[in-house]
């Protein structure tokens, strides 16, 4: 049976998906209803506590579990960004090769990042690749393959986590995940993936010299992960048998391939040869062995080398008596690399399912707002050229008193385009509208203000309380600082706060066109009875009445008419002109992996709006020309009608009427757009304010759970040691006149007596601290040596044992005798011919061969 190394799962902590979530989608999707998207939520949050219960189960049903949080992970990364500023949801994943000792402490890692948990995701996953390995039968064709299969998938995610972790941590990671020990764990598990196609080549009996390459290339993998796995940065992380089973391995695979390689020279009758490998393969196996101790998982291999070893010198010194020659004489065995880096193609799940598969990417969503605002400026500027237009066009008409000029030539009744005037205004709601209008928008703009100047004490309120506790613990205060991540939020009040001030500047505009013509409006405002009252009467002036410069007069209104009406028809086009974009950005997001939005939307927006932007230009066109018109028959109208003087009061009084009604109708519009855009500013500022409020609150629990491990950290940090005491008081360095009597009190506890130590003192001779110091003199190097214990005793651990000291040169030693039911630990068992290993921090040398200068084993 093989025994495989597997890597141990990280562990988490569960955390809350759906409020902040769901705040998130009410918040930036405009258009999304955040109800819609409950179920969906509910079964994310579902998923990542399945995920954190189902990783024990060394099962492919766990493992796609993990798969398809992991593939949900990547689908909303670019709809529900899971970062500091803008979904914070902290991530806490403990250190996977913790044990969690009460001297090292717990390792762990919390950070508001999605990226994170992705690559925590990424690294669980390959570690349960490798436990599913593990476990798989070798006697099986089947298992191998299944072995085989993730080990080279776990190796793959380890290089791409080598790759990514530290661009997507963007701190010092747990050191589990420092690249050093991802790159380790990768060489690893493509040498255990090699291990797995040597093991199924020799059960299908493959041809020894194809089996022998296989076993060389595996025990240069195994090379290969052993020189990771000492690097001096991760040395001391993996548990106590890993390094020694790789450093076992690498000595077996090596003998593996001299021991096939042996077979084909038989095969070849190059009996030298095949003695000379087997020699080498059979000290490569030992060698082997004397690594892996207890772990040793070669013992049917060695005899078989040993046994094959003694048949081949029999045979040669009785029949063959070929010269042996030596292992580095010998030709290269050759590698066969069929292990190789495997990475899932995503998604990694084959039934996933996009939960929020409604929502579009952020960059799309963006796209698709920036190209409503593109939208938006062509129509208003379009719209806008035409409403100017026709205010330009009543202003002459008004200056001109047309058409009341040529309906009002009986001089007493109230010209009709002024009573449908008055009719239109009165059911528009006449001034008593406009006043109302008038009285709203200061208390919209107040509440405004209000929210926005909440928003704004929320964001320095925290950034204060940051930047206090900042300058209190300097250093130690690593989290990341308030200015950086409200830059945004501060970025959209300020665009709120000039959007408010710009609407303030034109509320004052329309309330001082409301007082120019508010008298006027009154007028047109009353009953058709009382308007003639209010005009001044003049003399008839019949006779024009069906002249033709009146008849032309009439034409050409009838044209103003005519193009008011195309005016209206062009404004609605352009006003509700339809698009498809998403799936256009949808399709450049997957092809080009970006948007190039303001290519995509000029080129559509071009071929809607070109045609109407003709019509506009045509209409303001045709205007000119008809004014022109309009202006040249209206002189040759007043030059007939000018022996008549007492009109001209009442010629005044229609064209101040003409111009308030035109002014009404545009501060209607005015005061409803701005009552509107208070109105929709309102649920923005409160999204926003909703927004800080989150991230307030999420920076108040991450500072107190700073607070408290800061706190941790002072409570557990050693205190300074008492300084020396002084002369007087007894220190050292006080004579023996100055010491106080011997019937001082000594401790109640004096020191304890060994076997084998000088005998004690006086305790209580001389003061308390020449009393304590007597009995024990002091090391050459300063200090006191420490009372001999048991050997094997540790306060901590009393299956741990100490080192044994040499005495000191004044003092007799101390003996250690070996306790019954404690066995002596020495590391691994010294064997003859090999040098005590005294590397430090574990490390493992080659251990020589003998009676051979230059090995050949790697």
């Amino acid at each position: 049976m093989a025994m495989y190394l597997s890597v141990p799962l990280k562990k988490t902590y569960d955390v809350d998906f759906v409020k902040p979530l769901r705040s998130f989608i009410q918040n930036t999707f405009s258009s999304a209803e955040p109800d819609d998207y409950n179920t969906a939520l509910s079964e994310f949050n579902k998923l990542r506590n399945l995920m954190i219960t189902k990783s024990v189960d060394k099962h492919e049903s766990a493992l796609e579990v993990l798969y398809r949080y992991y593939d949900q992970l990547v689908a909303i990364e670019n709809k529900l960004p899971i970062t500091e500023n803008q979904i914070r949801v902290q991530f806490k994943w403990k250190d996977a090769f913790d044990v969690g000792s009460f001297l090292s402490g717990k390792r762990s890692l919390a950070i508001a990042s999605g990226a994170y948990e992705k690559v925590c995701m990424l690294f669980n996953i390959a570690a349960l690749q490798s436990q599913i390995a593990s476990i798989q039968n070798s006697d099986s064709d089947e298992g191998l393959k299944t072995a085989a299969k993730y080990f080279q998938q776990s190796c793959g995610i380890y290089g791409h986590l080598k790759d990514i972790v530290m661009s997507h941590v963007q701190q010092d990671p747990t050191p589990d995940l420092n690249p050093d020990t991802v790159s380790a764990l990768s060489s690893l598990m493509l040498a255990q993936g090699q291990e797995a196609f040597y093991r199924k080549a020799t059960n299908d009996k493959m041809k020894d010299a194809m089996i022998a390459k296989l076993a060389y290339q595996t025990s240069e993998l195994y090379a290969d992960a052993m020189k990771l796995m000492q690097l001096a940065s991760i040395r001391e992380l993996w548990p106590k048998d890993w390094i020694s089973t790789v450093a076992m391995k690498q000595a077996a695979f090596h003998a593996m391939a001299e021991y096939y390689q042996s077979q084909v020279s038989a095969q070849a009758k190059n009996y030298g040869e095949e003695i000379s490998r087997l020699q080498h393969a059979n000290e490569l196996l030992i060698a082997s062995q004397t690594r892996g101790g207890t772990t040793f998982g070669f013992r049917n291999e060695l005899a078989k080398v040993q046994r094959g070893l003694e048949a081949a010198r029999k045979d040669n010194d009785f029949i063959y008596h070929e010269k042996v020659p030596e292992v580095k004489n010998l030709p290269p065995i050759g590698k066969a690399a069929i292990a190789k880096p495997l990475l899932p193609t995503a998604p990694f799940s084959k039934n996933f399912q996009d939960l929020f598969s409604k929502l579009v990417p952020l960059p799309v969503h963006e796209a698709l707002i920036a190209f409503e605002n593109r939208k938006a400026l062509i129509a208003n500027t379009e719209i806008g050229r035409l409403r100017e237009a026709t205010q330009l066009m009543n202003g002459v008409l008004s200056s001109l008193n047309l058409p009341a000029a040529i309906e009002d030539l009986s001089g007493q009744s109230v010209p009709h385009s002024v009573i449908e005037k008055g009719d239109q205004l009165k059911q528009c709601g006449g001034l008593d509208y406009i006043n109302k209008l008038m009285s709203d928008l200061p208390e919209l703009l107040q509440r405004n203000r209000e929210i926005l100047d909440e928003c704004n004490r929320q964001l320095d309120e925290e950034e204060k309380s940051d930047n206090q506790l900042r300058e209190q613990f300097k250093e130690r205060w690593t989290r990341t600082k308030s200015e950086v991540l409200t830059k945004p939020m501060r970025e959209e009040g300020q665009k709120y706060g000039t959007i408010l001030n710009n609407a303030i500047q034109a509320d004052k505009v329309v309330h001082e066109k409301y007082e120019k013509h508010k008298n006027a409006i009154s007028i047109l405002s009353k009953p058709t009875a009382e308007m003639e009252k209010a005009l001044p009467s003049a003399s008839p002036g019949a006779a024009l009445q069906n002249s033709p410069v009146v008849q032309e007069l009439r034409k050409n209104m009838d044209g103003v008419e005519t193009l008011k009406a195309e005016r209206d028809v062009v404004e609605t086009e352009l006003k509700d002109a339809k698009f498809d974009m998403t799936s256009k950005f949808m399709r450049a997001l997957a092809e080009e992996g970006l948007i190039n939005e303001e290519s995509i939307s000029c080129e559509e927006l071009d071929r809607v709006f070109a045609p109407l932007r003709m019509q506009v230009a045509d209409s303001i066109h045709r205007q000119e020309t008809l004014l022109a018109l309009i202006q040249n028959a209206n002189t040759d109208f007043c030059n007939a009608k000018s022996s008549n003087q007492s009109a001209a009061s009442r010629e005044s009084m229609l064209k101040d009427l003409a111009s308030g009604f035109d002014m009404y109708m545009e501060l209607k519009g005015n005061l409803e757009e701005g009552t509107k855009f208070y109105n929709d500013l309102t649920p923005l500022l409160v999204r926003l304010q909703s927004k800080i409020s989150d991230f307030c609150f999420a920076r108040k629990t991450e500072k107190d759970e700073l607070m408290s491990d800061l706190q941790r950290q002072i409570a557990n940090t050693p205190t300074q040691a008492p300084p020396a005491t002084p002369k007087y008081q007894g220190g050292p360095g006080t004579s023996s006149a100055s010491a106080p009597p011997a019937s001082s009190a000594p401790p109640s506890h004096p020191p304890p007596s060994y076997p084998g130590q000088p005998p004690q003192q006086n305790y209580a001779q001389g003061s308390y601290g020449a009393g304590w110091n007597a009995p024990y003199p002091q090391q050459p190097g300063g200090g006191y040596p420490m009372p001999a214990m048991p050997t094997g005793y540790n306060s901590y651990n009393p299956y741990m044992s100490y080192p044994q000291q040499a005495p000191p040169p004044s003092q007799g030693g101390y003996p250690y005798p070996q306790q019954q039911g404690y066995p002596q630990q020495q590391g691994y068992p010294q064997q003859q011919g090999y040098p005590q290993n005294n590397y430090p921090h574990g490390g493992y040398p080659a251990p020589p061969y003998p009676n051979q200068q230059n090995p050949q084993w790697r």
